[in-house]
């Protein structure tokens, strides 16, 4: 768990840096994928991937210790990071709502980590990993061509994308059994890790410069946290403790509540000195 909030703690001070790298990469033409070239030439921008690559080296920790249900609501909490992180550093004002659903992520975490048990014990199956892979392109066809979406749906559909893509990648991990070349090369998880991951920051630089990214934060934290879950808990026999299986829900829940209640946090002003205007959260 302490792997688990670490990688919270990296995901979401990239957050306030990749955010702000996009919206200064969103003047010029071209699609997605030109807008994340843009991105890359902002040095806030890489300074958040590189945030992110160490968070992710504690997710993978923390995906093999503990469910990923709680992994996942972790990872959800990273939007409370963000808003801290932002009103230290960017001296954003918070509301006392929004220091109460501070502490409300806080309060489910912490339940959280009392009822949950050990990481399942059931070895994905095949299908389930070509699942994952089937998931992970469609992801990507959905984020090489997200720039044509119109309408008021586009937000949240550019959400729910980056979501499902990051929960692929929180799944993945556990489908991959073993490091050696010759196991990497031929499971469809390693693949579907690599392509939903980078699907997904598509996704979700252009939801950050387009649209009404609260909405599209709303659908990240659901792909990211209740999908995956779920495959922990039906395919991989996640469990909590025993009798604590009340406790392990309502935390889940609390904490999801506390970070959808941050959703404006994360899209970052073009200069450091304007107010942060309200948005989700990059990874």
């Amino acid at each position: 768990m302490v792997c688990a909030l670490a990688a919270a703690v990296c995901f979401g001070t990239a957050t306030v840096l990749q955010a702000v790298a996009a919206r200064q990469a969103g003047t010029g033409g071209g699609g997605e994928a030109a807008l994340l070239l843009r991105a890359l030439r902002q040095w806030r921008y890489l300074a958040g991937l590189a945030l992110d690559g160490l968070g992710f080296l504690f997710q993978i920790a923390a995906l093999r210790s503990i469910p990923i249900y709680a992994v996942s609501a972790a990872l959800a909490s990273s939007l409370a990071v963000t808003a801290v992180v932002a009103a230290r550093l960017l001296r954003v004002r918070l509301t006392g709502t929004e220091w109460g659903a501070v502490g409300v992520v806080c309060v489910g975490l912490a339940m959280l980590g009392l009822a949950a048990g050990p990481e399942g014990d059931r070895e994905g199956s095949d299908t389930l990993k070509w699942a994952m892979l089937a998931t992970a392109v469609g992801m990507l066809v959905l984020a090489l061509l997200g720039g044509r979406l119109t309408g008021r749906m586009r937000a949240l559909v550019l959400g729910l994308g980056a979501g499902f893509g990051f929960g692929v990648v929180e799944v993945s991990v556990r489908l991959i059994d073993s490091l050696r070349p010759a196991g990497l090369l031929t499971n469809p998880a390693a693949y579907a890790l690599l392509i939903g991951g980078g699907a997904a920051f598509i996704l979700l630089t252009s939801a950050l410069q387009r649209g009404a990214v609260t909405t599209a934060t709303a659908g990240l934290v659901i792909g990211e946290t209740i999908g995956p879950a779920a495959v922990g808990v039906i395919w991989l026999g996640d469990r909590t403790r025993e009798g604590f299986a009340w406790l392990a829900v309502l935390g889940f829940a609390v904490a999801v509540a506390g970070a959808l209640a941050l959703a404006r946090f994360g899209e970052a002003p073009a200069s450091d000195g304007e107010a942060v205007q309200a948005v989700g959260p990059p990874r």
